[in-house]
């Protein structure tokens, strides 16, 4: 076969790219995100300066983008398993902020010495011999951010319900 007869390869990548409204569709159907989130995350595809706060916007306003479910999807996903401290961070580092927080925030720290004492359990399940293994089972729970004082109660009376 001859060059002339050859078929050109097909071009990676140049095949159909989803607007920046799809990308975003494709975004949320996987989980919640922040409209802080799906901006940083689309920024790349921009082509027109002003397209994608226009398709977010019209997202919002379907309400595809709702921040008060973020916030509840996060701290669902990972209450279980960190502190308020911890769950606050990730929330704004999603760009969370506000009266939804807010609430999230006091309803955790309700919730904080029985979560704490499960994620104890789980990882450890029983007392420290010695002030090395206390420190260790200290530091565990405070880097899941549980507040200092949750961490000394369920590490001093790991059984006090």
């Amino acid at each position: 076969m001859s060059d002339d007869q050859r078929r050109p390869e097909p071009r990676k990548g140049l095949g159909f790219q989803p607007s920046l409204k799809g990308r975003a569709l494709r975004l949320l159907s996987q989980r919640e995100h922040s409209r802080t989130e799906l901006e940083r995350k689309l920024a790349t595809h921009e082509e027109v300066p002003g397209e994608l706060a226009k398709a977010l916007d019209e997202l919002q306003a379907r309400d595809f983008i709702n921040d008060g479910r973020a916030v509840e999807s996060v701290v669902h996903r990972r209450a279980g398993k960190l502190g308020a401290a911890r769950v606050k961070q990730e929330l704004a580092a999603k760009g969370l902020s506000g009266e939804a927080v807010a609430q999230a925030m006091v309803a955790l720290r309700e919730t904080e010495l029985s979560r704490a004492q499960d994620v104890w359990r789980k990882k450890f399940g029983r007392p420290p011999e010695d002030a090395a293994e206390r420190a260790k089972q200290m530091r565990f729970l405070i880097t899941r951010g549980f507040a200092a004082e949750v961490v000394r109660r369920v590490v001093q009376g790991c059984d006090d319900e």
